[in-house]
């Protein structure tokens, strides 16, 4: 199989702004780029992609792309998380992709062992929550639109559903770095948790900020 990895990444101004009681705009700015830069390391690091592809238009992330040898797609960067995603899969499919995998950038206690373990094992659609088992932060299908998508804050149970609709079973598998999103500031304490033994850049970032004092 040929599967392409999607990460969309709208532009940064006004980034994570249920963050905004704890984190300034600047500091939010600079909490997406560094959690960004995580799961771009992690994909590209990963064994069995075809390829990584970043859906954006916002200059800091077409740098940090191609910087890691990543493909910019610019179709549809500003349609939205599901306008993106599914906009990037239809031109991989149309280049010859089998599949592709989407993680959102937010996402930053992922590693590529994560992103093999939602490989190994795929067949036509493969789905990973968030910890709250409301978002669905780690998807793979093969064609690349055999489930329609629809990202949202409450995406993973109607993304079970749209694939039995479609005939598919959908293969759950739960991954603690794939799971642990942040969005709210609460989420900044169960990541300190995990991240604690993974040593990445964002709790480093987190720390010497003075985030994680605030909390």
């Amino acid at each position: 199989m040929s599967i392409w990895a999607v990460l969309p990444v709208k532009e940064m101004a006004g980034a994570k702004e249920r963050l905004s009681p704890l984190l300034s705009p600047t500091e939010r700015v600079a909490l997406m780029r560094v959690m960004v830069g995580e799961v771009l390391a992690a994909l590209t690091a990963a064994r069995g992609l075809a390829g990584v592809a970043v859906v954006t238009l916002d200059d800091w992330a077409t740098e940090a792309a191609r910087q890691a040898g990543a493909r910019v797609i610019t179709e549809g960067a500003r349609t939205g998380h599901t306008g993106s995603v599914t906009a990037a899969a239809r031109v991989l499919q149309a280049e010859g992709a089998t599949g592709v995998l989407t993680m959102p950038g937010d996402i930053p206690a992922l590693t590529a062992a994560e992103v093999e373990a939602l490989l190994d094992g795929h067949a036509r659609f493969s789905i990973a929550p968030s910890h709250d088992e409301m978002g669905s932060n780690g998807v793979v299908l093969t064609p690349p639109d055999v489930v329609k998508l629809r990202f949202g804050d409450d995406s993973y149970r109607p993304h079970l559903a749209a694939a039995r609709a479609a005939g598919v079973e959908p293969r759950v598998v739960r991954l603690p770095g794939v799971a642990m999103d942040i969005d709210h500031p609460a989420d900044l304490e169960l990541f300190a948790r995990l991240a604690e033994a993974r040593r990445t850049r964002t709790l480093a970032w987190l720390r010497e900020a003075g985030v994680l004092a605030r909390l």
